[in-house]
C-alpha cells in the first residue's frame, strides 16, 4: 500500500486538518484573553510555541494509533513509518527555528538588544521648529530672556490650526549645539526652521531671525527687529506674522491681527517671568523658591499679569516633590493662583492642567482632577503639558489605553520631553516590552533626567542582572525620599533587588520612620513598599497617609505587577474610600475592572 493511502486510511489527514482548526483558534482566543489578564508577553509566545509542537506530535498519534471498537490501539503494522517520523521530527525542528529565528517580534534577544527603529515620517510643508534663539548680549547674560523670545513666537505659532510647531523642549533641545539643520528638521518631523538671535542692551532689543527650508538649506527670509522692552510683544507679533505670511497659513478670527498677545505692560514684570519660566522649564528644583519669588514680584508690579499668576499654579504642582512644603499648603496656592490666572485671562490651558495635576495628590478629588484636566485640553488641545499629565491621571486611574495615547501625543507633539519619555518608559515595562522601556528611559536620562535609572533598574533586573539593577536604583533617586534618612533610596534599592536580609532592613527603615507622625510620606514610599513585598501595608499607608505624589504607586497599581494588591481582601473598600469608585460610577469602568453595583468592582 502506498504511502499516501496509509495515511488516508490511518486518518492522518483528518487528524491534522482537525489539529490545525482547532490550535488556530485556540491561538486567537490566547491572543485576546492573555492581555485582559495582564499575562507577560512571553506567555502567548510559548504557547503558541506548544501548538506549533503539538502539530508533528499529533500526526504521529493518529499514524502510531488506531481507533477500533475494542478502543485504542497500538498499530505496529505499518509501512513508511520511518519516514513519517523523519517528517515530523523535521517540523518539530522547523517550529523551534521559527519561534528563535524567523519571527522578530517574538524573538526576546531582539527586543532586548536591538533599538527600536523610527517610522520614517514625511515632514509636512506647514511645519515648523523654532530654535532658542542666541544671547548676543554684551554681557551674555540674558539666556532666559533670548529663550523667552523664541518660546513666545513658538506658542503663538503652536495656537495656528493650519501649523505643525514642533514641541519647546524638543526645538530647545539643540540649544549650543552645531548640529546639522537638516538633521534637526529630519529628527523633529518639520520643514523648516526658524533660529535667529536677541541683543538686549539697556532697554534697547534687537532680535534677528531667519526661517530656513530644511530640504535645501534655502533661506526663505530674514529680518532685524529693533526697539525697547515696551515694545517686545509687538516685536515677537511681526516675526511670528511674517513666518505665516511665508508658510501660506490660513491664519483665523484675531490671528489676522494678532498672534502674540500683550501679556503685561510691565517690561520689568515681563522680565521677572522670564526667569522664573527659565527655571521652570529646566525643572531646576533647587531654585523653584526663587521663581517663586520672582513671580510674587511680577504681579506686584502688574496685578492683572495673567501668565505670572498661572507659572505661579504651576510651579507650586511641582514643588513638594523638591522641597519640604506641605502638599496641602501647596494646593492652597495651586487653587488660589490658577482661580486668579483664568479669571484675567479664560483662554489659559495651564491653569487648569495644574489644577488637575494638584488634586490627584489627594485621595477623593479624582473628578475634581477630571473635570480640570478635560477643561484644560478642550482650551487648548495641542498643549504637551496637559497631555501629558491628563494621559498620566488617566493611566494612575485605571484607564491605562487612553493615557497611553495621550502620553504618546504628548510625545507626538514634544518627542523629547524628559519626563514623558520616562513614563512612557515605565507603561512599556509594565507592558513587557522590554526593549522600548529601555531606549526611552535611556533616552530620558540623556536629556537630563538621571532618575530614570531608578526605572532601567528594573529593565536590567528583568534581564538577570541583579547586581546592576541594585546600583542603578541605588544612585539615582535620594531627592525622592525627601525628609527619610540620607541613605534611604540605597538601603530600599537593594532592599527591592537585593536578598530576604536586605529586604528585611528596608522595611524596617521604613517602619521607623512610618512610626512617628508625618504631615506627608515621600511619594514613591507606598510604591516601594508594595515592591518589597508587601502589598497590603502598602495599600494601608497610600490609605491613611497624605503623600506628596501619588503617581509611582497609582501606576504600579494597575500594572501587571500590582495584580497582588488588586486581589486583597481589602481592595474594594480602598478603591471606595481613596475616590476611584465614585470616579468609575462617573465615567464607567476602568480597563480590566467590571461594575457590581454603584462603588463596587472587581478588578483582575
Amino acid at each position: 500500500m502506498s504511502l499516501i493511502a496509509e495515511l488516508k486510511r490511518r486518518k492522518v489527514f483528518k487528524v491534522g486538518a482537525a489539529y490545525l482548526v482547532i490550535a488556530w483558534l485556540a491561538v486567537q482566543a490566547a491572543s485576546i484573553g492573555f492581555p485582559a489578564f495582564d499575562a507577560p508577553p512571553w506567555v502567548l509566545r510559548v504557547f503558541i510555541l506548544i501548538a506549533l509542537l503539538g502539530f508533528p506530535i499529533a500526526v504521529v498519534l493518529a499514524w502510531v494509533f488506531d481507533i477500533t471498537p475494542e478502543g485504542v490501539k497500538l498499530d505496529t503494522d505499518a509501512s513508511g513509518g520511518k519516514r513519517l517520523f523523519v517528517v515530523a521530527g523535521l517540523l518539530i525542528v522547523l517550529a523551534i527555528g521559527w519561534y528563535f529565528f524567523g519571527q522578530p517580534s517574538f524573538r526576546r534577544g531582539d527586543v532586548a538588544t536591538k533599538p527600536v527603529a523610527a517610522p520614517v515620517v514625511v515632514a509636512p510643508q506647514k511645519s515648523i521648529a523654532v530654535l532658542a534663539f542666541i544671547d548676543l548680549s554684551p554681557a551674555h547674560d540674558q539666556g532666559y530672556f533670548s529663550d523667552g523670545m523664541s518660546e513666545e513666537i513658538l506658542n503663538a505659532l503652536a495656537q495656528v490650526k493650519d501649523l505643525k510647531v514642533a514641541g519647546r523642549t524638543s526645538s530647545f533641545y539643540y540649544k549650543g549645539r552645531n548640529e546639522d539643520l537638516r538633521t534637526i528638521g529630519k529628527a523633529l518631523g518639520v520643514a523648516n526652521i526658524l533660529e535667529g538671535s536677541v541683543r538686549k542692551q539697556g532697554d534697547k532689543v534687537r532680535i534677528t531671525a531667519q526661517l530656513i527650508r530644511v530640504a535645501d538649506d534655502t533661506h526663505l527670509w530674514s529680518h532685524d527687529y529693533d526697539g525697547n522692552l515696551s515694545d517686545v510683544f509687538q516685536l515677537q507679533d511681526n516675526i511670528a506674522h511674517a513666518i505665516t505670511d511665508q508658510l501660506k497659513v490660513v491664519l483665523i478670527g484675531d490671528q489676522k491681527t494678532r498672534l502674540v498677545p500683550v501679556a503685561t505692560s510691565s517690561p520689568e514684570a515681563h522680565t521677572l517671568y522670564l526667569q522664573a519660566s527659565a527655571i521652570f522649564n529646566r525643572r531646576d528644583g533647587t531654585k523653584y523658591k526663587d521663581a517663586i519669588t520672582d513671580l510674587q514680584q511680577a504681579i506686584r508690579l502688574d496685578p492683572d499679569y495673567a501668565r505670572a499668576y498661572s507659572r505661579l499654579a504651576a510651579l507650586y504642582v511641582v514643588i513638594p516633590s523638591h522641597s519640604d512644603i506641605d502638599v496641602r499648603t501647596a494646593h492652597a496656592e495651586v487653587l488660589r493662583y490658577a482661580r486668579s490666572a483664568s479669571a484675567l485671562d479664560p483662554g489659559l490651558a495651564e491653569p487648569w492642567a495644574a489644577t488637575g495635576f494638584s488634586w490627584g495628590k489627594f485621595a477623593g478629588h479624582f473628578i475634581d482632577q477630571r473635570e480640570a484636566f478635560e477643561q484644560a485640553l478642550k482650551l487648548d488641545p495641542n498643549d504637551v503639558t496637559t497631555n501629558f499629565w491628563f494621559g498620566l491621571s488617566l493611566a494612575m486611574t485605571g484607564y491605562r489605553q487612553r493615557g497611553i495615547a495621550l502620553v504618546d501625543r504628548a510625545l507626538k507633539l514634544d518627542p523629547m520631553l524628559p519626563n514623558a519619555l520616562r513614563w512612557r518608559g515605565i507603561l512599556y515595562f509594565y507592558a513587557g516590552d522590554l526593549g522600548r522601556a529601555e531606549a526611552l528611559l535611556k533616552r530620558a536620562r540623556d536629556l537630563g533626567l538621571p532618575f530614570a535609572d531608578l526605572n532601567l533598574a528594573d529593565v536590567v533586573e528583568a534581564r538577570g542582572d541583579t547586581a546592576t539593577a541594585a546600583r542603578l536604583a541605588a544612585g539615582s533617586a535620594g531627592w525622592l525620599y525627601t525628609g527619610m534618612p540620607a541613605d534611604t533610596a540605597a538601603v530600599v534599592a537593594y532592599g527591592i533587588h537585593g536578598d530576604a536580609a536586605a529586604r528585611r532592613r528596608a522595611l524596617t527603615l521604613i517602619e521607623t520612620y512610618l512610626a512617628k507622625p508625618h504631615e506627608h510620606v515621600p511619594g514613591l514610599l507606598p510604591a516601594a513598599i508594595a515592591r518589597l513585598g508587601e502589598p497590603a501595608r502598602a495599600l494601608a499607608v497610600e490609605r491613611s497617609q497624605q503623600t506628596g505624589d501619588t503617581t509611582d504607586f497609582l501606576v504600579l497599581l494597575w500594572s501587571p505587577q500590582g495584580r497582588g494588591m488588586r486581589s486583597l481582601p481589602e481592595f474594594s473598600a480602598f478603591l471606595r474610600d481613596f475616590g476611584l469608585a465614585a470616579l468609575w460610577d462617573k465615567y464607567g469602568p476602568p480597563d480590566h475592572c467590571k461594575k457590581i453595583a454603584a462603588g463596587d468592582y472587581v478588578c483582575q
